[in-house]
């Protein structure tokens, strides 16, 4: 029978927040996520429908809600 061996490994007790930068990419991301789902949803909803559930799928598990750009003024693209 074979033996298993743990190795502890002590927590990191001054583990401090670090200050939230926003990314520009990462926002861009987003809205062009957003922007594809309401391009696909106009065109042609049922054709596109696995396309816009896989797209959803990837906003919902990649993104939290709670994520909003730092700087709350919208863009002018």
């Amino acid at each position: 029978m074979a033996k298993v061996f743990t190795i502890t490994v002590p927590p990191k007790l001054g583990n401090k927040r670090r200050e939230r930068t926003s990314d520009p990419r990462y926002v861009d991301g987003q809205r062009l996520l957003v922007e594809a789902l309401k391009y696909l949803a106009q065109e042609d909803p049922i054709r596109n429908r696995s396309a816009i559930e896989l797209l959803s799928e990837h906003v919902r598990t990649r993104f939290r809600m709670s994520d909003k750009p730092l700087d709350a003024t919208p863009q002018q693209t």
